[in-house]
């Protein structure tokens, strides 16, 4: 089959990738589409270990089930679906306690060498999937899982009253928490360095300043670094008030993207700092399914699979959010 590749630090559409390998309770779906996450581009460009076939954002159509097949499974084949792209074991005792997305031995699509779903096909296990409503369209679906972020971004936050807002940052990923957060408060903004990106914040009602333009005030209830770095972080903790909240969300990436931080603030106001990685899926596609928010304005542009590695380097550009590949 054709599946997008890291091998031996290349990104590379291979046309005769080996067919994915199904465990029992696992199925087998065929991609409709992929979309290219920040994770994605951290994997590219060596920031995060992984050899094999790339992506965890997808929508598929569900072709077979290895195994004994359940009521809920056999209701599945030939429906569109999405899945959360953490694969957990169920049985450690984070998972017991409830906290299966810390799962001791987790593991993601597309990272660490577990295969991705930038391919024709997917194993995954069925547990992970969740049916798509007919109301909405595989383009939006598509977007799910980073609309699942924002979701489990603002539930962190915990928004009470008017909270005073700041979103730092302005690609997809920020646009998208600033929007769902807005939702429920209004004294939300987007600090960025794009005003052409402002648009999409106008469109939906977000307040936005280019973030040159604002003072450090500390005056801020809640700042959240949407990629964040060094310089972002020392932003926020200038922005937010003595103890009030930073959120980290994002990818990581390169260790040396913190050296030279002064922490001390940390300290002296008192702060917290508190990390929001990915949310629930399902929540996402309920959301999708209600018309609640709106993720098509952040499609730059589609690709078709046989130039995924064109839509990779198109998804490093400066002027791209969200790349959708159609499989």
């Amino acid at each position: 089959m054709r599946a997008l590749r890291t091998t031996s630090g290349q990104v590379l559409l291979d046309p005769r990738a080996p067919e994915p390998t199904a465990a029992p309770g696992d199925a087998i779906v065929r991609i409709l589409r992929a979309s290219i996450s920040p994770m994605d581009l951290a994997v590219a460009q060596g920031h995060i270990a992984h050899e094999g076939v790339m992506g965890h954002e997808f929508v598929g159509v569900v072709e077979r089930i290895e195994g004994p097949e359940s009521d809920a499974g056999a209701a599945l084949i030939g429906k569109r679906v999405v899945g959360q792209p953490e694969i957990v074991c169920a049985a450690c005792d984070l998972c017991r306690a409830g906290l299966s997305r810390h799962c001791r031995a987790r593991q993601t699509l597309g990272i660490g060498g577990h295969p991705g779903c930038i391919a024709e096909r997917l194993a995954i296990p069925v547990r992970n999937l969740i049916p798509i409503p007919d109301a909405v369209d595989s383009d939006v679906a598509a977007l799910a899982e980073p609309l699942s972020c924002a979701l489990h971004a603002a539930q962190i936050v915990r928004i009470v009253g008017k909270t005073y807002i700041t979103v730092l940052g302005d690609d997809a990923h920020a646009l998208l928490m600033a929007q769902v957060m807005a939702r429920e408060n209004a004294s939300v903004r987007v600090l960025g360095d794009r005003p052409e990106r402002f648009g999409i914040a106008e469109k939906w009602g977000v307040k936005h300043r280019h973030v040159e333009e604002v003072g450090r005030r500390a005056d801020q209830d809640v700042v959240i670094c949407s990629s964040p770095d060094a310089a972002m972080l020392d932003m926020a903790m200038g922005l937010v008030r003595p103890r009030g909240k930073i959120v980290l969300r994002g990818v990581p990436g390169d260790a040396s993207r913190w050296n030279g931080l002064d922490l001390s603030p940390t300290i002296d106001l008192e702060l917290e700092i508190t990390g929001a990685r990915g949310g629930r899926v399902a929540d996402a596609i309920a959301a999708l399914e209600q018309k609640r928010y709106d993720v098509n304005s952040l499609i730059t542009r589609r690709f078709k699979l046989d130039d995924a590695v064109g839509a990779m380097r198109a998804a490093s550009e400066p002027d791209a959010m969200k790349i959708v590949i159609e499989c």
